[in-house]
């Protein structure tokens, strides 16, 4: 919903190119096609032998330099030159791979593990758009999504980096360019909406989420406020302008939008509970607890819902259902801030009911928490 308003292209990361280069899938390859192609005579064989031995002791100035006799004494043997490229861009030699993994696919055009090579090499010096036709004969397709990204290509990107995640799940690098390539491709289509559309109440709707990204109340109020009078029944928009006014504690006007979203969205669990913590910060607790419930039950086991609702059921006077709300966020929730806004509650909860041993563990979760974290800001009284 919120769209980035300050990205700009930058150059391809060597690091990443390293993190994806499965260089043994081109030995694997190349182990066979020795056999299968030209064979090779004894000397060949012997620098063949000495470079692949060279690779496994690291020491690639000598596999290179061995690979380069075996290419001269056999120009005709593409696994001799693929090697080579390899060898060279395991010293992270970009540059001087490109000469012999071209030639290997003048040879053979259909060396998977060539243009695997070469595509990591043109990507590796920036050449993404060079790169692709490469990449897109390799089952690469993290490579081939950052290489897509380079070339403003966020759509087909996004669908190979997610592809990449499945087979590399968490990968940092893979989650900064999809990422990257998501707040992109949401910038491209907002650029355009503006330039379209810029009176429309969607135009003056990203506008303000803008603002509100960059704390520029008035703005995102304002821009909020002209969406409304072009388009007073489109969803989130009372939403999205509560939370302004809720940012700056003007809860009443907060609770006034709240509602009316509420009324228009009557499923929206969110809503319902903007509305409910609203409510709580002006003491209207007995109503507050309504529609935090209402949240609780359209979007059960929400932390924020939970911690609100126990806040609102203890200032109502019901301490044993607000312990029952509390020790379930923590259930939930083990660290963070709202983990310890919630071990405090229950501190002063148990203290109130005069359970000194109670309330001192909970006092000691949340110094345990506190210190991973920042200190709570909101505690019941």
């Amino acid at each position: 919903m919120i769209w980035m308003s300050a990205i700009r292209t930058t150059s391809i990361h060597i690091a990443m190119i390293q993190i994806l280069l499965i260089l043994y899938l081109a030995h694997q390859t190349m182990l066979g096609q020795s056999t299968s192609g030209p064979a090779l005579s004894p000397e060949a064989r012997q620098h063949w032998n000495a470079a692949r031995q060279a690779e496994t002791e690291k020491n690639f100035g000598l596999a290179i330099s061995e690979y380069q006799k075996v290419t001269e004494l056999e120009p005709t043997f593409p696994a001799g030159f693929v090697s080579l490229g390899q060898a060279f861009m395991e010293q992270h030699n970009f540059a001087a791979s490109l000469s012999p993994l071209k030639h290997a696919l003048e040879l053979d055009s259909s060396l998977v593990p060539a243009h695997q090579l070469l595509g990591y090499a043109l990507l590796a010096q920036g050449y993404a758009r060079e790169a692709i036709p490469h990449l897109e004969r390799s089952d690469e397709r993290g490579a081939l999504g950052i290489a897509q990204v380079e070339t403003s290509q966020f759509a087909e990107a996004i669908t190979n980096l997610q592809a990449a995640l499945q087979k590399r799940p968490n990968d940092p690098d893979l989650l900064y360019y999809l990422g990257r390539a998501s707040g992109l491709l949401s910038k491209q289509s907002i650029d355009t909406l503006l330039a379209a559309y810029p009176d429309s109440a969607r135009a003056h709707q990203s506008m303000a989420e803008n603002y509100f990204v960059l704390r520029q109340m008035p703005e995102a109020e304002k821009s909020y406020e002209q969406a409304l009078q072009s388009r007073p029944d489109t969803p989130n928009l009372h939403l999205e302008l509560g939370q302004v006014f809720a940012m700056t504690s003007r809860w009443p006007q907060a609770e006034e939008q709240f509602r009316a979203e509420c009324k228009l969205q009557p499923g929206n669990a969110e809503a319902a509970y903007r509305l409910g913590d609203a409510l709580v910060q002006q003491g209207k607790t007995k109503e507050a607890r309504t529609f935090l419930e209402r949240s609780n039950k359209l979007q059960p086991q929400m932390p924020e819902t939970l911690y609100a609702l126990g806040k609102a059921e203890w200032l109502d006077g019901d301490a044993s259902t607000a312990e029952k709300s509390w020790t379930e966020l923590l259930s939930l929730e083990k660290e963070g801030e709202l983990a310890a806004q919630t071990h405090f509650a229950l501190a002063s909860l148990y203290r109130k009911q005069g359970k000194t041993a109670e309330a001192e563990h909970e006092m000691q979760e949340f110094q345990k928490v506190k210190q991973t974290g920042p200190t709570p800001t909101a505690t019941p009284r």
